[in-house]
């Protein structure tokens, strides 16, 4: 009897003793709040995008979420990294700090990095754990240089025709007179604004450009007023050139003095050569007298009576030849005599 309260009288100290301690030391009994797991880090989802577009520079932004798994990750900080793929230097560095991430989520980040608009470009990215690399991941940006600034950008273009069984140009022409070894154009061109709001305040260059030597034969500048949202609007312009020639007809669309889009289309007035797209050079005989422009000379004194030969512009005739070479002989033959 006297062992069996002995050992209550010990088992009711041992409970005491339990209590107090729990009492004096707060957490001894109760769960651990932190998570004594290993921290994982991944980068998921990255997206690249170009803003900020300028004639230089452009600025691309790298959208991304950071996954973590596990415990606590401190001091974690994101380094994003421009790298240039030709010559493997770094072009920018932009450098992020999250903080302390804990919990099982994903972290949102984004980092922009500024490169010069030309080339192809890596963008590395490094996630850092107390000074640590825990994870990173490399996207590949090309062809920077075909970004428009937006100094260069309109909602006005030529228009595409699609979904049309006859092949169809936003540039077209029809001859209105054909007098004088010159042909009278009319040239037209569709304009389509593919925008939300009215646009205007646009210029559209006409020219006609000899096909085997660039040659400008002539041009013309329209001013285009305002054009209504999804709506195509028509212009048309006279282009004067020599015969028997093929011409480009080129269409350059402007606004605020920046070109914002171009066009070319055939003109094939050589009844021997047809212009097709993307087709060789070849030697069809050009003659750069064709397409003098007349320019006036300033008044002298003569000294002596002169012999003048007048053309009249583009096309020089093979009469006016025939008299400056009937003209020479004279002054030969009086010169014998």
């Amino acid at each position: 009897m006297r062992r069996e309260a002995l050992l209550a009288v010990g088992i009711a100290a041992l409970a005491v003793a339990m209590v107090v301690s729990a009492t004096a030391v707060p957490g001894v009994l109760s769960e651990p709040t932190e998570d004594v797991r290993p921290s994982r880090l991944d980068v998921r989802e990255s997206y690249v995008d170009a803003r900020n577009v300028t004639g230089e520079t452009v600025t691309l932004s790298l959208s991304s979420r950071l996954q973590h798994r596990g415990g606590t990750a401190e001091n974690v900080t994101v380094v994003t990294r421009a790298i240039d793929a030709d010559t493997g230097l770094v072009e920018t560095t932009e450098r992020q700090s999250l903080g302390n991430v804990s919990g099982d989520r994903d972290v949102p980040f984004t980092a922009n990095v500024t490169v010069a608009r030309d080339g192809d470009y890596h963008i590395e990215t490094t996630v850092y754990a107390d000074g640590r690399v825990r994870t990173g991941q490399r996207r590949t940006v090309r062809n920077v240089g075909a970004l428009t600034p937006a100094y260069a950008t309109s909602t006005v273009s030529f228009h595409r025709f699609e979904n049309t069984n006859t092949p169809l140009r936003a540039i077209s022409y029809r001859i209105v007179a054909v007098e004088d070894n010159e042909t009278t154009l009319n040239v037209t061109a569709y304009l389509t604004n593919s925008g939300d709001d009215p646009a205007g305040g646009l210029a559209l260059r006409m020219r006609a450009r000899q096909a085997e030597s660039n040659v400008i034969a002539d041009e013309s500048t329209l001013r285009i007023g305002q054009i209504r949202p999804g709506r195509t609007q028509t212009v048309s312009t006279q282009l004067t050139v020599p015969d028997d020639y093929n011409y480009w007809l080129d269409g350059i669309l402007q606004s605020d003095g920046v070109i914002v889009a171009t066009e070319s289309a055939p003109a094939n007035l050589d009844p021997q050569e047809t212009l097709t797209e993307n087709e060789t050079t070849r030697d069809v005989g050009f003659q750069s007298g064709d397409f003098e422009e007349a320019t006036e000379a300033p008044m002298e004194e003569p000294t002596e009576e002169p012999t003048t030969v007048e053309g009249s512009g583009p096309g020089f005739t093979a009469l006016a030849a025939l008299a400056a070479l009937l003209l020479a002989v004279g002054g030969l033959a009086r010169r014998k005599l």
